[in-house]
């Protein structure tokens, strides 16, 4: 009994000084780093959360934005901030991704990041330049087909959810369209309004407000269910290509050993942020769904979309480097 008792005290000492320090957090401002451009569907999602997370934390949340290798470097930058809180990472689809498609990165996805919530998920579309002579999915393969390796298709990262969901299709399709990457939504999405890329797998936020006015055509959704601001277009398995389905997500990672009641009281304030009736309108619009998880909850998910993702990449043979 002598031996436990030293043990049980350190124990409760250990957890009354975590509910200290997440009693005095915040006490300052806290960086939000997103790894795209601004205007893009990411940065939309972590300026959605910022006001009113940072009035119920009684501190601003800052976005930075850096760009650049896939997510690599904003990624990198996190990875190297102290595991206070103070830093936090608006993460997609590459985050689970990237441990494939290099052949070694500056950090330790699992190690070195503790998961607060995804924030929301959403189809992405395939879309193409009105120019195209191709309507729908059936149309567009045909195309491909007789015309192997002359169209193109951006995507707003090298290797994210776009190009996952672009590669998976042109593989059970047997087609040949010529990649082009972006450094985020924004920038792909004026290069097909442009007519410089024939075809753009994109989110469907980046595309949605050209369709109606004929500026974009909308061919196909890659979720199983049709989107809910698009219900004309149909989604790839609808199209002829059952059990199809490719979601994009955002998400929120933070350095691993940030105290627990932080990442909790983190995960629980955007929570909130994103089931309010405002958020909530927005989502919808532009073709979102609120999709927060527990800490615990998105560190399974992670996992689990990194394992998907390790089996793609390697029958693929995708690689950065």
């Amino acid at each position: 009994m002598t031996h436990v008792l030293p043990k049980l005290l350190l124990a409760v000492a250990a957890l009354v000084s975590l509910q200290v320090v997440a009693q005095e957090y915040p006490a300052k401002s806290i960086r939000v780093v997103v790894p795209f451009p601004p205007g893009g569907a990411a940065d939309t999602m972590a300026r959605l959360i910022a006001p009113p997370v940072s009035k119920a934390l009684g501190q601003n949340l800052v976005i930075e934005n850096r760009p650049g290798a896939n997510t690599v470097i904003a990624t990198e930058i996190v990875a190297r901030a102290p595991a206070d809180g103070y830093t936090m990472l608006v993460m997609a689809t590459s985050f689970t991704v990237n441990p494939f498609a290099y052949n070694k990165l500056p950090y330790d996805t699992l190690r070195d990041f503790s998961g607060v919530t995804r924030m929301v998920y959403n189809p992405l579309i395939f879309c193409a330049h009105p120019s195209l002579p191709a309507k729908n999915m059936k149309e567009l393969v045909a195309l491909a087909k007789a015309r192997p390796g002359e169209l193109t298709w951006g995507v707003s990262s090298i290797i994210g959810g776009g190009r996952i969901a672009g590669e998976l299709f042109k593989d059970i399709a047997s087609i040949n369209i010529v990649n082009v990457p972006f450094g985020g939504g924004a920038p792909a999405t004026t290069a097909i309004l442009g007519g410089h890329i024939t075809l753009l797998v994109g989110n469907v936020l980046d595309c949605s407000q050209y369709i109606p006015s004929g500026r974009l055509r909308g061919i196909a959704v890659t979720s199983a269910q049709r989107a809910s601001n698009l219900p004309q277009i149909p989604t790839i398995a609808e199209s002829g290509w059952p059990g199809f389905e490719s979601l994009n997500w955002f998400g929120i990672m933070i350095r691993a050993g940030t105290p627990r009641p932080i990442v909790e009281r983190l995960s629980a304030e955007v929570g909130k942020a994103l089931k309010s009736p405002e958020a909530g309108a927005i989502l919808a619009k532009q073709g979102f769904s609120e999709g927060t998880m527990t800490p615990a909850d998105y560190d399974a998910y992670i996992r689990n979309e990194m394992q998907r993702n390790e089996k793609i990449l390697k029958k693929l043979n995708l690689k950065l480097d």
